[in-house]
């Protein structure tokens, strides 16, 4: 048996798209996946940019507020995965912290997978 440590002491600290957030990377695997747990704290933010791969954040602890190309933000919470397509815009933002997995593969198909929240709009 053997244990690894991903607390946030153990992240990086991320200021690309003029971000404020700290990566704990997992894992990546022999086919391009990447997956990382992120540390967001008081009004933290994922900058604005585009997917550079099918990505899928799905949230740990927390809230916050997510949004693709129009300015509309979505609220997210535990329990909520959001996914882009590669070359997607998006963006990702919290007033009171949240943590999250993302998962990054050229291949990912969350739908495989996981119940799609239809009309999403309407649940937050």
């Amino acid at each position: 048996m053997e244990f690894y440590n991903f607390k946030k002491d153990t992240g990086t600290e991320i200021t690309k798209f003029d971000s404020n957030f700290v990566m704990s990377r997992i894992v990546r695997t022999v086919n391009p996946t990447h997956i990382g747990f992120m540390y967001l704290e008081h009004d933290g933010l994922i900058g604005f940019h585009q997917a550079t791969m099918p990505q899928l954040l799905l949230i740990v602890s927390g809230t916050g507020f997510v949004r693709g190309e129009s300015t509309e933000y979505l609220k997210v919470e535990p329990g909520t995965a959001v996914f882009w397509t590669k070359g997607e815009w998006h963006e990702t933002k919290t007033d009171s912290g949240l943590t999250a997995i993302v998962i990054e593969c050229e291949d990912l198909n969350p739908s495989s997978y996981m119940s799609n929240l239809e009309n999403y709009e309407k649940l937050v």
